[in-house]
């Protein structure tokens, strides 16, 4: 199953020690589900990790090496505008690029669509119903 992280998740899953958003990123890394991101996805991460949370610089380095290992970069290639928010859309090219099964947000105008070209927008705490066990 090919999962596309939304920003928020990577956030929740760096900043917030065991939350819902690391319990996730957990499985990723042990390949419970294929993890697909794109530059752009990774690029907003840094920029709020670095604005609007303050990370240091090797922090930041550290989650990117963490998030490359564990997942599959997708070149995006077809442009979207559907959503008011820029990198709204970045998560809905990277969702079409890799021909994922799900994309998990928090975000309320992702949620909103429910649905893009036929790929689900699921809550974190959905795709973490789907593994009941935890991660080891």
């Amino acid at each position: 199953m090919k999962v596309v992280f939304d920003t928020n998740i990577f956030i929740s899953a760096f900043v917030v020690r065991e939350s819902l958003g690391e319990r996730a990123f957990l499985f990723a890394q042990q390949k419970r589900f294929d993890l697909c991101t794109s530059v752009a996805i990774l690029t907003e991460t840094v920029r709020k990790l670095r604005d609007k949370f303050d990370q240091a610089d090797q922090d930041i380095t550290d989650a990117l090496k963490l998030i490359s290992r564990a997942s599959t970069v997708y070149k995006s290639s077809e442009k979207v505008d559907v959503l008011a928010d820029a990198p709204d859309d970045r998560i809905l090219e990277c969702a079409i690029a890799a021909d994922a099964d799900l994309i998990v947000t928090g975000d309320r105008h992702l949620l909103k669509l429910k649905n893009y070209q036929g790929i689900p927008i699921i809550r974190l705490a959905d795709l973490l119903r789907m593994f009941p066990s935890e991660p080891v």
